[in-house]
C-alpha cells in the first residue's frame, strides 16, 4: 500500500489524503494484525496450527476484495483491517509451525528460506506498484491489491498436504499421531530407534510443562523452573526490538523519504524504491550460510550495530540535503546508499533471527500463546512506526534518522546481556539450557525418564 498512496489514480479516488490520513490508512492493517495475533493467542493453541493458518488466510482474501472494492476511505480501511486480522493469525503461527517442523542443524536455515520468499514478495509487489504508476485509471491500484489472492489461494491448497505438526499432536494427546508425521519427516534421514528417541523426548518435555503448569495465561509470567517469564520477555522483546528500529519506515515509505529526504523527483523515488527492495531480496539469501553456523547472537550484534551507525550517518546527510548546503547533492547519493546499506543488515542479521527466536525460547505449551503475543507486540510497534514516519519526515525531517540511530544503539547491550543463543538446539533442549541452574529440574525430571513418558511409549509400542 505504501507504493501506491503518491500515486494520481489513488489520490484521485480518496480525494487526496492529507499525510496524516495517509499513515493512517496504511498503518490500520497493523492494529487490524495485532488484534488477530491477539485473537490467535486465544484460540491458537486449542485448534492447532494447520487451522489457525487456513483461518487467517480465508480473513485475508475476504479483506483483500474489500480493499479492492472500495470507493471511499472507510471502506478501504475496513478491508486494511479485516486483511490485517488474517495476517495477524498466520503470522503469529507460521514461525510456530516451521520451528517445530525443522530439524535442530537447519530450522534457521528453513526460516530464511521462508524469509526470501516473504522478500521476493515485497520486491514483486514495488514492481507491481511501479508499473501501474504509469496509469491514472482506478484499476492502478485495485488490480495490485487483488493480486494478494493470487498467492493465498495456493496456500489454502498446501494445507490439505501438510501434516499437524508432532509437538502440539504430543501436547494434545494424539501420540501415535505424532509419532506417525514424525516417522513421515524423518524417512530415510535417520534410523526408527532415533526418531522413537525423539518422540520420547518430545513427550517428556510435555509430561514435565504440564507438571509445572506452563500452559495458562498467568504461566506467561510466573518465572517459574524453566523460566518461563524470562522467555516469553525475551520473546516480545526482539520483536519490538525489530521494528522500533525503523526498517517498515524505509519498506513502507521508501518512495516518500527518497522523494522528502534525499530529493529525487517522484518518478526516480519510485524507481529507486524498487532497486532498494529488490537488494533486499538479493541479500536475504546471506543468512542462509551463516544464522545456523555463526548463531543468533553474533548477527544480531554485529548487524544491529551497523543499522545504527547507518541511521546515525543518514540523519548527517539528509541534514546537509535539507540545508541545501555545497554537498547537498554528493549527500543525497549518500543518503540514497544508506538506505540499501540498512536494508542489507536488516535482512541478514535481524530478520531471519527475529523470527526463528520466539518460537525456539518458547516453552512447548506456551509456544503458540507467547508467539502471538509477542508478534502482536510487533505489530504494534510496526503500527507506530508507520503512523508517525511520515508526519515525522515532514516535520522534524533529518531527527527523524537520530531516533531510529539511538533506538538501534539501545538493543546491543540489551541483546548481549539478556539474550542467549539458540544455535543447534534441540527444542526441548531449550527447556533444558534454562533450567540448567536447578539441579532438581535437570537431573530428576530431563535426565530420567518420566513416568508418563513411559508409559505413553509402551501405548505405541503395543499399537
Amino acid at each position: 500500500m505504501g507504493g501506491l498512496v503518491n500515486q494520481r489514480a489513488f489520490n484521485d479516488t480518496f480525494d487526496s489524503p492529507s499525510p496524516t490520513i495517509l499513515g493512517f490508512i496504511v498503518s490500520i492493517m497493523e492494529v487490524g494484525a495485532f488484534f488477530g495475533s491477539i485473537a490467535n493467542s486465544i484460540f491458537g493453541e486449542s485448534i492447532g496450527r494447520k487451522k489457525s493458518i487456513a483461518i487467517g488466510v480465508v480473513i485475508m482474501i475476504v479483506g483483500s476484495l474489500l480493499q479492492a472494492t472500495a470507493y471511499q476511505r472507510a471502506h478501504l480501511v475496513v478491508g486494511r483491517i479485516v486483511t490485517g486480522f488474517g495476517l495477524g493469525m498466520v503470522n503469529s503461527t507460521t514461525p510456530v509451525m516451521q520451528a517445530e517442523f525443522s530439524p535442530k542443524a537447519t530450522r534457521g536455515l528453513y526460516v530464511c528460506m521462508q524469509l526470501t520468499t516473504l522478500n521476493f514478495g515485497i520486491v514483486l509487489v514495488y514492481w507491481i506498484d511501479y508499473a501501474f504508476s504509469f496509469h491514472v485509471n482506478s484499476y492502478a491500484w485495485r488490480v495490485p491489491i487483488i493480486l494478494q489472492c493470487v498467492f493465498l489461494i495456493p496456500m489454502l491448497l498446501l494445507l490439505i498436504i501438510v501434516d499437524e505438526t508432532p509437538r502440539w499432536l504430543a501436547a494434545h494427546d494424539h501420540y501415535n499421531e505424532a509419532l506417525e508425521v514424525l516417522r513421515r519427516l524423518n524417512n530415510g534421514k535417520i534410523s526408527d530407534t532415533d526418531v522413537v528417541a525423539i518422540y520420547e523426548d518430545i513427550l517428556q518435555t510435555v509430561s514435565i510443562e504440564k507438571a509445572l503448569g506452563a500452559g495458562s495465561w498467568k504461566d506467561l509470567l510466573k518465572n517459574d523452573e524453566i523460566q518461563s517469564q524470562r522467555r516469553f520477555f525475551i520473546a516480545c522483546g526482539i520483536q519490538m526490538f525489530q521494528q522500533l528500529g525503523g526498517i517498515n519506515a524505509i519498506i513502507y515509505y521508501s518512495g516518500t523519504i527518497f522523494q522528502q529526504s534525499v530529493g529525487f523527483s517522484a518518478g526516480m523515488s519510485s524507481l529507486m524504491s524498487g532497486f532498494l527492495q529488490t537488494w533486499f531480496f538479493v541479500a536475504s539469501f546471506i543468512p542462509w550460510l551463516l544464522i545456523d553456523r555463526v548463531g543468533r547472537r553474533p548477527l544480531l550484534l554485529s548487524m544491529v550495530s551497523l543499522m545504527a551507525a547507518v541511521m546515525a550517518v543518514q540523519s548527517a546527510l539528509v541534514r546537509q540535503i535539507e540545508m541545501d548546503t555545497s554537498i547537498a547533492h554528493v549527500s543525497g547519493i549518500a543518503a540514497a546508499a544508506m538506505l540499501f546499506v540498512f536494508e542489507g543488515a536488516f535482512t541478514i542479521g535481524f530478520q531471519a533471527t527475529v523470527w526463528v527466536y520466539p518460537s525456539e525460547i518458547l516453552p512447548l505449551r506456551l509456544r503458540q500463546r507467547g508467539s502471538s503475543i509477542s508478534t502482536a507486540a510487533n505489530w504494534i510497534c510496526n503500527y507506530i512506526i508507520v503512523q508517525i514516519t511520515v508526519p515525522a519526515v515532514t516535520n522534524i525531517g533529518w531527527k527523524t534518522y537520530i531516533i531510529f540511530a539511538i533506538l538501534n544503539a539501545l538493543w546491543v547491550p540489551i541483546i548481549f546481556f539478556f539474550f542467549p543463543e539458540t544455535k543447534g538446539l534441540q527444542l526441548e533442549d531449550v527447556d533444558r539450557f534454562f533450567s540448567g541452574q536447578d539441579e532438581h529440574v535437570t537431573g530428576e525430571r530431563f535426565d530420567a525418564k518420566s513416568t508418563q513418558a513411559q508409559i505413553e511409549m509402551g501405548g505405541v509400542d503395543h499399537a
